[in-house]
């Protein structure tokens, strides 16, 4: 029964909040070559300069775009703890193998989640047992195998942006997955103890309930107000990180290792990294930055590794953000060299 209602919840809330709106825009992008406008900076060649009205502003606007996905991932991760036996998960992503690493990536394909919606679901799966590089894998490839943003990316962009992509996206997410397993191997995981649940599971449906939405709520309090306050931060700096774009900013490589931690700590709604790209590309950026910030910007930001620090140890974070940078600026190195515009 609790298994049924977790199927039924994450079935008809992917399909209400991702699926069925990515199915319609995708006949937008092929009719328009566009999904929408930038929303870092709207048509301007830069973003507002620092302010309270520019922090408020950005947080409106992505609030505004990613609230449904956030309220399933809480309504996900939360469900995970109280309507799943931890055994399931510890068996399907608590291997330290590979085995684990894949088959989080590839649940993470119908997700279609960002960064930071996915969060909560990688919390409830590392409460209930699962492996560091099946949860990466994971969070990682909610963002970086979404196949709607990939065939957004081809009809806004270019099919050889999304070739790209998915090039350096599997070992992102794959690799990386395998990388947090050997930095957390059996033994030497830090955050291992706080994350394995200690109540008994539920014997009735009214006290699943109950403990469902007590989890839920504990999530909602603490993973929210510190997102809040980095998505304002952002929202008032992204002028300093993102500065006035034109072709001033070409393929030397101090802009695309610069734009890459940029796009690694900067946070965007799905697919946001689309228009993006194609604003700053009519504006004149090289092709180098632009496919460090294609790269970078979906997997991994900086409010989403806060919502995560007490979920894994922290080298293991800080390895991932590293490696996303590197992975940005080896994209850029190649698009350069591919000539690609």
């Amino acid at each position: 029964m609790r298994l049924s209602v977790f199927l039924l919840l994450a079935v008809a809330g992917l399909f209400y909040v991702k699926w069925q709106p990515y199915y319609g825009r995708a006949f937008v992008a092929a009719s328009e070559h566009a999904i929408g406008h930038s929303i870092l900076m709207g048509e301007a060649a830069s973003a507002p300069a620092p302010s309270w009205n520019a922090a408020l502003d950005y947080a409106l606007a992505y609030g505004k775009a990613i609230w449904k996905a956030m309220v399933l991932g809480l309504l996900l991760g939360s469900g995970i703890q109280a309507l799943l036996p931890a055994h399931w998960i510890g068996r399907l992503l608590g291997g330290h193998g590979f085995g684990g690493v894949l088959a989080g990536g590839l649940l993470a394909v119908p997700g279609m989640m960002c960064t930071c919606c996915a969060a909560p679901v990688v919390v409830g799966l590392r409460r209930h047992r699962a492996s560091p590089g099946g949860a990466i894998a994971f969070w990682l490839g909610n963002t970086v195998l979404n196949p709607a943003t990939l065939v957004f990316t081809g009809f806004v962009l270019g099919w050889h942006w999304t070739l790209l992509r998915v090039l350096l996206g599997v070992p992102m997410v794959f690799g990386l997955g395998w990388l947090a397993n050997r930095m957390a191997a059996p033994g030497r995981e830090a955050a291992a103890g706080p994350w394995l649940p200690a109540e008994p599971e539920p014997r009735s449906l009214a006290e699943t309930g109950r403990r469902w939405m007590a989890i839920f709520g504990r999530m909602a309090a603490r993973l929210i107000p510190e997102y809040v306050v980095i998505v304002l931060l952002l929202g008032a700096l992204r002028a300093w990180m993102f500065p006035h774009i034109g072709p001033a900013i070409g393929d030397q490589w101090f802009w695309i290792a610069a734009l890459a931690l940029a796009g690694m700590l900067f946070v965007i709604p799905t697919a946001g990294e689309v228009p993006i790209v194609q604003a700053m590309l009519a504006l004149g950026l090289g092709s180098g930055p632009a496919a460090a910030l294609l790269l970078t910007l979906p997997p991994v930001s900086l409010p989403s590794l806060a919502m995560l620090a007490r979920a894994f140890p922290v080298r293991v974070l800080v390895a991932v953000a590293v490696a996303v940078v590197g992975f940005g600026v080896l994209g850029g190195v190649l698009a350069v060299w591919l000539q690609l515009r």
